[in-house]
């Protein structure tokens, strides 16, 4: 299956637009934008069951080159945190057997 999140909400749109028209078959529109056609019946039915709010604005996740200092610090301190309560079980367990 064809990773459809690398798209923008406005490709996606745009490709739903071109597809009711009905002005160019399917499989060539899909094609002219170098996607599948089953994708492209997969996006105008997402929009016709749930509307244009379905896709995100963006094309998914961000890289992590393009990611914020933020972001990065924030999900490095939960691995930490992660890491620190796990220690902590460790411990206490093995502090019970010395008693």
């Amino acid at each position: 299956m064809e990773n459809d999140c690398k798209h923008s909400k406005e490709f996606k749109l745009e490709a739903i637009k071109l597809l009711r028209e009905g002005i160019k078959p399917a499989a060539e529109i899909a094609r002219e934008l170098g996607i599948k056609r089953e994708l492209l019946y997969r996006w105008r039915a997402q929009v016709e069951e749930k509307g244009s709010g379905t896709f995100k604005n963006g094309p998914g996740r961000p890289r992590k080159e393009d990611e914020s200092e933020v972001t990065r610090l924030r999900r490095e301190l939960e691995a930490v945190k992660e890491e620190r309560d796990i220690l902590k079980k460790a411990a206490a367990y093995f502090a019970r057997d010395l008693k």
